[in-house]
């Protein structure tokens, strides 16, 4: 089965999602900007979220973790708990 490792920031909206892209783009660490801004538990961990399969997260998660490219942020990307930032760390296919 496969697996992945990821990194997220979860924010209320699209435009300050974007924003927090940018920042990191330009050379902000990724881990600070979560613990600094996401409104998940897993900000204080710098959004890890620990390894985990398909079905396991939001099926809009899901569609990114298991098809993007390792260490790349992607986003912003919409679920019912708002606009996450993603980072795969890694995969196993």
């Amino acid at each position: 089965m496969a697996t992945a490792t990821a990194r997220h920031i979860l924010v209320d909206s699209e435009d300050q999602c974007q924003q927090l892209k940018n920042e990191i783009e330009g050379g902000a660490d990724f881990a600070d900007v979560a613990k600094q801004h996401s409104t998940c538990p897993s900000g204080q961990r710098g959004g890890e979220l620990g390894e985990f399969g398909p079905g396991m997260m939001v099926k809009e998660f899901d569609a990114v973790v298991f098809s993007a490219d390792l260490n790349k942020v992607e986003g912003p990307v919409k679920t019912q708990f708002g606009y996450h930032l993603l980072e795969v760390t890694s995969r196993n296919d």
